[in-house]
């Protein structure tokens, strides 16, 4: 053991000048304690101010202790830890309580925020279906009289044959049924109510009446804000560029210039993703990067054309400066998302490099981006678009560290244009290949599915992206207000189109899709440990990294999955036999639930019929003697389902049907039916404790709910989707 300690820490002196770059992980660790491990909400004495008062104590400790590498490591890690868990508090409740929404159709006034052109399912030639979002709502009815306008916004799906002409601002009226987050389709699934809370929502609804306007928008600067501003601009952009480029290719266009990705036609956003090539759709670091090296390219041409300014003046910072401007405002005009914020940042960090002659693309800028953002948005270290982003942009770090001596050498002995097309062909497979490796363990956690002909397909899109869309969009946004840009974007189309055709193609290529189970949150953090262990360290001792990053993989294979699983409205029953999902019952949210369940079990989901039963004789449905009522032996245990109630609801299962059952579940209430049953779930089951999953096992069956899964926090609304009642005002006296 001794001779193992010293060993370890001659590894560490080595290593010490990369020990900084661990600060994000620490931050993000801190990060996930407070959102995925605790089940109550800490008050602020221990949810900040003891974490803070911790991140005192250990820098004073770690000042104390500053010539031991062992209590750098120490302290340091206590300092990081308990900053991510204080940042991720305090953002928490920067946010405010989710209203409780009116359930039923309510009169509501609010001020227009964005507005989204929704492609209709039927096909291109229907009409774009409308979304608004609403600021300020006010709700018109006899509970909610004079109540203040909301803090959160709405979102309002408007009818399709609804042509009133509204824009970012105006004050309108409209009459809506209004619904809040969904919860989780199963515990463990995505998590729509913490988003909403983080984006600052408060749910959803359909008009159920036309669109009345208050008040027009006053679009000056002095009375509107810039986000008014940039939202207008963003909506006329996007009209023009669907004018001139009909059909997916505009769909498309509109995506990579102003961020308008709603209008992506169904099946072209199917495709790209099941061939690697949805990050096209995602404004992110790709399309900045491309943006600001166009912009920085043209700025020190432009700059190095006068003999004055070549000779006197620093160009290659100025041309960086003005691309990262550039940048700035394409990330607003693209509507500021989170991946093109991450991505804004990490490019401030390169142009402050270059700007002091320091290396551009460094771990050590990562980091610095990575704890900007954690610590002011400490949420995003669950989403999908920080993981993915971070895990690929330090594996490409790490990857041109290790093979940029090889490359460089083989650089300088290529010759010719065959040569010189080899090397760049090479570079850009190296960076695929770098890349998409390092975001298909995250894919697999939130997707569900790994896509293995990533390389082929990006090998092609990625280039046409740079050289050929990409410059001619920006063209085109540049020539916009001069009326003069509908050749460009004709051009840019061309490039779209193919691209478009390479997705579609590669999309239907034999396994371009595997599915593969849910993932639990400890393999996610197994790969994410493991990849942060392999990129970060130098040494030889990086490769055991690989370990975590295997079991991590392999982790969705490694653990049970429910037999049993009851959608959160308990309408819906799925049944887990002989590779499929049988779903019995029926619910409002039956499409999106079911595909849930399809992604977690990486199984097809299908309705079973009333009257049924599956090859292996496991489940039967429709017997005389209970034609509503499905009978289960599953792993050696008797599962009675009760699909539907034709009755008032009070009717009894009958009592021969409870006599050795281990669990019974009925979408109606089960009221006195099979009181000796050990597990009854029913509808005011899952009312009370929302989506249900059932673990059948020989030591003893496991309930698992949505409750308890996810505890008493801010986000999680109360049974029913009940949340904060909008009091009103206090009378004026």
């Amino acid at each position: 053991m001794p001779h193992l300690m010293l060993h370890l820490h001659s590894l560490l002196v080595q290593e010490q000048r990369r020990l900084v770059l661990w600060a994000p992980m620490g931050l993000a660790l801190g990060a996930v304690l407070y959102f995925g491990l605790l089940r109550t909400e800490p008050a602020l004495l221990v949810g900040f101010v003891l974490p803070c008062g911790v991140a005192v104590l250990a820098s004073i400790a770690a000042w104390g202790m500053r010539y031991s590498l062992w209590g750098r490591l120490l302290w340091g890690g206590c300092i990081t830890v308990a900053l991510g868990f204080a940042a991720a508090w305090g953002g928490t409740h920067r946010h405010p309580p989710m209203p409780d929404l009116p359930r039923f159709a309510t009169e509501i006034s609010g001020t227009v925020q964005a507005i989204a052109h929704l492609p209709s399912e039927n096909g291109t030639d229907a009409p774009f279906e409308r979304r608004v979002e609403l600021a300020q709502a006010v709700f018109y009815n006899a509970l909610d009289d004079g109540m203040p306008p909301l803090r959160r916004v709405l979102s309002i799906y408007l009818q399709p044959n609804d042509l009133t002409v509204l824009r970012v601002g105006d004050q309108l009226h409209v009459k809506a049924l209004l619904q809040p987050p969904p919860f989780l389709a199963l515990p463990g699934t995505r998590d729509k109510q913490f988003e909403a809370w983080f984006a600052n929502q408060a749910g959803s609804g359909r008009a159920v009446g036309y669109v009345q306007l208050e008040a027009t928008a006053q679009m000056a600067w002095g009375h509107n804000k810039p986000q008014l501003w940039f939202e207008t601009l963003r909506e006329r952009m996007n009209a023009r560029i669907h004018a001139v480029l009909p059909g997916p290719e505009g769909g498309v266009a509109a995506t990579v210039l102003v961020g308008a990705s709603e209008t992506v036609e169904k099946q072209v956003r199917e495709d790209f993703a099941a061939s690697g090539l949805a990050h096209l759709l995602a404004v992110a670091g790709l399309h900045l990067g491309i943006v600001m090296g166009l912009v920085m390219a043209a700025g020190r041409l432009l700059l190095a054309t006068t003999e004055y300014t070549a000779l006197r003046w620093p160009c290659k910072a100025l041309a960086a400066l003005c691309a990262w401007g550039v940048g700035l405002v394409y990330v607003l005009l693209t509507g500021a998302h989170l991946p093109a914020q991450r991505s804004l940042l990490m490019a401030a960090v390169a142009v402050l490099g270059i700007a002091a002659g320091r290396r551009v693309v460094s771990m050590r800028g990562l980091a610095v981006a990575a704890c900007v953002l954690v610590l002011c948005m400490p949420q995003v270290v669950m989403g999908v678009a920080f993981q993915m982003s971070m895990a690929a942009v330090m594996a490409l770090v790490a990857g041109y560290e290790v093979l940029q001596p090889w490359l460089m050498r083989w650089r300088a002995s290529t010759t010719g244009a065959g040569h010189w097309l080899a090397w760049h062909g090479a570079v850009l497979a190296l960076t695929s290949v770098l890349a998409g490796c390092a975001t298909l363990p995250v894919a697999m956690a939130h997707f569900g599915v790994i896509q293995p002909f990533f390389v082929v397909a990006n090998m092609v899109a990625v280039p046409l992206m740079a050289v050929w869309i990409m410059p001619f969009g920006l063209l085109a946004l540049a020539l916009m207000p001069l009326h003069m840009d509908a050749p460009f974007l004709w051009l840019m189309g061309a490039g779209i189109r193919p691209v478009i055709g390479l997705a579609h193609m590669v999309a239907h290529w034999p396994a371009a899709r595997v599915a593969v189970p849910h993932m639990p949150g400890w393999g996610l953090l197994a790969v994410m440990l493991g990849l942060c262990w392999v990129c970060l360290w130098r040494q030889y001792w990086r490769w055991a990294g690989c370990a975590s990053l295997v079991l991590g993989m392999a982790s969705p294979w490694l653990v049970a999955q429910p037999d049993v699983v009851i959608s959160p409205d308990g309408g819906l029953v799925g049944v887990r036999d002989a590779g499929k999902i049988h779903v019995m019952g029926q619910s409002r949210a039956q499409r999106p639930v079911m595909q849930a369940w399809s992604q977690y079990f990486a199984q097809p989901v299908e309705m079973f019929p009333p009257q049924g039963e599956t090859p292996d004789g496991a489940l039967v449905c429709g017997a005389e003697d209970a034609p509503d009522t499905c009978v289960a032996l599953l792993r050696g245990q008797d599962v009675v389902v009760r699909r539907q109630d034709a009755s008032d609801g009070r009717a009894l299962l009958p009592a021969a049907l409870c006599v050795g059952v281990d669990v019974v579940i009925s979408v109606a209430p089960l009221r006195a039916s099979c009181p000796n049953v050990p597990i009854r779930l029913d509808r005011f089951s899952a009312w009370e404790n929302g989506a249900e999953a059932v673990f059948l096992r020989k030591s003893g069956n496991v309930v698992r709910t949505d409750r308890t899964w996810r505890g008493q926090r801010p986000w999680v609304l109360k049974p029913g989707g009940h949340g904060m009642p909008v009091l009103p005002l206090a009378p004026s006296e």
